[in-house]
């Protein structure tokens, strides 16, 4: 576990330098990222110090903040699995619970938490107390529909707040699975924190149809010019076990990384980052604390976004005890990790089997 731990911080200074070389021409960002650079040496030591204790703690969250979304994107897996919906969940974590959350993150070393939801800019109070936690960095997954100057004023004042824009690609690509309009609104959106000098990200769905376009290098290019600093690739996620002829495959995989090498030379004022990425380099999957964990809008403590089963919920319990729970012990000793998997996830084709381990689990909550 110690080579792991070195693994995932040299990748949080690979992310924190490339952050720092995307932003010199923006002091406000720069001087956050350089205040930032000396907090996560204080973080890692933290996490060193747990891993002497016995404790594995990962330096990435992902926190579903929000089961409500104003769009209805074609093949979403959330709303497929009825995680989402336009009503807020009754049974969600309030304000003050996530801020507890952040608080135990922050004192156990954690240094980024991935704000999603549903849409989290319907959550702005959580945001709000994501801002007061600077030794953490927030980038805020958002399908780019809601900002208005309330929203640009709380990135703009927040420099640990990273707005992600979800997008497919061009305005066909998008709009066809987003909605007709959602692409002109994500231009307003990214003219606007251009203009703030605010840094902000792109989010794009990768499947075998579109991975090719979101790569050349002319596509990236419209989004340098439109202000964007940072690309994460997401592999799309089938919403039927069946991954059809739309998930990568292995070498959709290879083919995607090398692209993304020849992107990070031509464009060095950028962040691009791949999900999963290398990860099998490390034995395969890092959900289930072993990189990162879900957090879902109940408190359900969840191997990922894509797993979402639980045995711990944090409306009780706290993150050491999602870390240290049946579960994420189970699944890290089984060898569920490692192997081939159906789109970003190797654990989504093993639902019957993680099921069966939450409910032969005593006092197991399982949310699915």
């Amino acid at each position: 576990m110690e080579n792991l731990s070195e693994y995932l911080n040299r990748g949080v200074e690979i992310i924190v330098m490339q952050a720092l070389k995307a932003t010199l021409k923006n002091p406000l960002e720069s001087a956050f990222i350089l205040k930032y650079m000396s907090a996560q040496q204080k973080a890692f030591k933290m996490r060193l110090k747990s891993e002497e204790d016995g404790v594995h703690i990962p330096p990435f969250l992902i926190a579903s903040i929000s089961a409500q979304c104003n769009l209805f994107c074609s093949g979403c897996y959330a709303r497929a699995q009825n995680v989402i919906s336009e009503t807020a969940c009754r049974q969600q974590l309030s304000d003050q619970e996530w801020e507890r959350i952040f608080r135990e993150a922050e004192e156990m070393g954690i240094s980024f938490i991935l704000l999603a939801g549903g849409e989290p800019l319907m959550r702005r109070n959580v945001i709000a107390a994501a801002a007061g936690f600077s030794d953490i960095i927030f980038p805020v997954f958002t399908n780019g529909t809601m900002f208005d100057d309330e929203a640009i004023s709380l990135f703009n004042k927040n420099r640990n707040l990273v707005p992600i824009l979800s997008l497919e690609g061009d305005s066909g690509q998008t709009n066809a699975r987003r909605g007709a309009g959602v692409y002109s609104k994500l231009l307003q959106a990214m003219a606007m924190m251009k203009e703030m000098g605010i840094l902000f990200g792109a989010s794009i769905t990768v499947t075998k149809q579109n991975f090719i376009s979101v790569t050349d290098e002319a596509y990236i290019k419209s989004l340098h010019d439109f202000g964007c600093k940072v690309v994460i690739f997401v592999e799309y996620v089938p919403v039927a076990a069946a991954a059809g002829e739309t998930a990568p495959n292995a070498a959709d995989r290879i083919t995607l990384l090398k692209r993304q090498d020849k992107l990070r030379a031509a464009f060095d004022s950028m962040l691009f980052i791949a999900f999963p990425g290398d990860e099998e380099e490390f034995g395969g999957c890092l959900a289930a604390g072993k990189g990162f964990f879900h957090i879902n809008p109940e408190g359900g403590a969840e191997p990922c976004p894509f797993s979402p089963f639980s045995d711990t919920s944090l409306k009780t319990g706290t993150l050491k005890d999602a870390l240290i729970s049946p579960l994420f012990r189970k699944l890290n000793l089984g060898g569920f990790l490692a192997g081939e998997h159906v789109g970003g996830c190797t654990l989504f084709g093993r639902e019957a089997e993680i099921k069966e381990m939450v409910y032969s689990s005593q006092g197991g909550i399982g949310n699915k």
